[in-house]
């Protein structure tokens, strides 16, 4: 029987909002281990506070940046402090991050379950941990493999966002959502690389509204990517645009739920998008798809993918075939094609 008075930290350091999102169902498997919600420490960058706030199987979130050099001795007394202020029964670390397993140990935490690989590996209590020849394989199935080992069932590989209504009410636009068809398209992404073209974007973007799927679309991407938006709204034959790029990530969540359907890179807004709810297409060229196979995402493929990045040589990605041009192997006519045969 479990104990009721466990109190679980989970700790997950990588900085891409997609990363994030794609443990969610590993935290959850966590707290349904346990029958409690749990605490999750992770970057700001993740905007976590913000976007997991209506998640009930999380009830505290709290930032740490995980620096490097004298930083690294600060957060690791940072940590401490707070583990010991709030006397944790378990911390579990989702990555390989050693500060955490540190400071849990000076803390006096009597379970640290990490998956050990590295100098992790001398903090933790847990005798189970993943090989380092598993880190060849994607992040979600990481993951999995080691709460498994821990005996911990994972029932629901796909990550959800529950995001209530009164949250959604209460995000303030500059513009109002008028009642027509709205759709999205995630137009950059962190690497360069597995961005789709902006002249197949503005092409879609023609196509879609002249067979009369959309009548405005999102453009979706960071401000110091506008550079793209500007261009697909200047090929395009169409005034049916938002550009997105100065809009935080609450109010970019706003526009996606008013939207019918997402289309976009492999990249965080995809995988927001999709943990949304929203009918959501993903353009993969190379990149993994396996690692999008637990998303509810709706994946187009280039005609000649390379298989082989699915499992990384060492680790995930480090095979990845990192030439944008590959993405021209996605053309407008198949993702036209593709979209009107699933809506």
């Amino acid at each position: 029987m479990i104990n009721n008075k466990n109190k679980i930290c989970i700790i997950y350091s990588h900085h891409k909002l997609g990363d994030i999102i794609w443990q969610l169902p590993y935290i959850k498997s966590i707290s349904e281990h346990y029958d409690k919600s749990v605490t999750l420490i992770t970057r700001p960058q993740t905007q976590a506070k913000d976007i997991f706030k209506d998640i009930n199987y999380i009830e505290q979130i709290e930032y740490n940046k995980f620096r490097k050099n004298l930083y690294y001795w600060i957060d690791v007394y940072n940590l401490y402090k707070f583990f010991r202020k709030n006397k944790y029964s378990h911390v579990y670390l989702l990555d390989k991050i050693s500060r955490p397993a540190i400071s849990a140990r000076l803390a006096g935490i009597k379970y640290i379950i990490g998956i050990g690989i590295g100098s992790q590996s001398k903090w933790i209590t847990n005798k189970k941990f993943l090989f380092k020849s598993e880190f060849k394989y994607n992040f979600s199935t990481q993951s999995k493999k080691f709460l498994e080992l821990q005996g911990i069932k994972v029932n629901d590989k796909k990550p959800y966002i529950e995001f209530s209504d009164e949250s959604l009410n209460k995000i303030q636009l500059t513009f109002n959502l008028e009642n027509k068809k709205y759709i999205a398209f995630g137009i950059d992404a962190f690497d360069k690389w597995k961005i789709w073209y902006e002249e197949y974007f503005a092409k879609l973007a023609d196509l879609i509204v002249e067979n009369r799927l959309a009548e405005k679309i999102f453009l979706i991407c960071k401000k110091e990517n506008q550079r793209y938006a500007k261009k697909i709204i200047e090929l395009s034959k169409h005034e049916n645009f938002i550009d997105c790029s100065d809009l935080k990530l609450l109010e970019i969540i706003k526009c996606l739920k008013h939207c019918n359907f997402f289309v976009g890179n492999d990249s965080g807004p995809l995988n927001l998008s999709s943990a949304l709810g929203i009918k959501s297409f993903g353009l993969v060229a190379n990149t993994s798809v396996k690692q999008l196979e637990n998303s509810n995402a709706d994946i187009i493929l280039s005609k000649n993918y390379d298989t082989s990045v699915d499992v990384g040589i060492y680790k995930i990605g480090d095979n990845f075939k990192k030439d944008r041009e590959l993405m021209r192997n996605i053309t407008v006519d198949q993702v036209l094609t593709h979209i009107q045969g699933k809506i």
